[in-house]
């Protein structure tokens, strides 16, 4: 079983944005490209990630294999359904 001690980081930037990275490597193979639309990283934890483990929105085998192939992974925030958007922006007098 594939095991890894795993730093994560949020975006300054964009709610729900997180960078999973070896805690051994830090930030060192993360494209400065992606790191200036990140965001200066703000640390959030640091967790021993094995396949097994279950994650909120992503599969750890997912993760730890980025992790291994690009020596990151990048979790985008969830997508926003529109039409909960246009519910927030509609008028809600005499609505009941």
């Amino acid at each position: 079983m594939t095991r890894r001690l795993c730093e994560i980081f949020k975006s300054p930037r964009r709610d729900e944005m997180y960078l999973y990275v070896d805690r051994a490597r830090g930030l060192a193979d993360v494209p400065e490209a992606l790191l200036e639309r990140f965001g200066k990283p703000v640390p959030v934890t640091v967790l021993m990630l094995s396949e097994d483990k279950p994650l909120a929105r992503a599969k750890a085998s997912d993760v730890l294999a980025a992790i291994e192939a690009q020596g990151f992974y990048l979790q985008m925030p969830p997508a926003r359904e529109s039409y909960l958007l246009d519910l927030y922006r509609a008028p809600t007098e005499g609505r009941y």
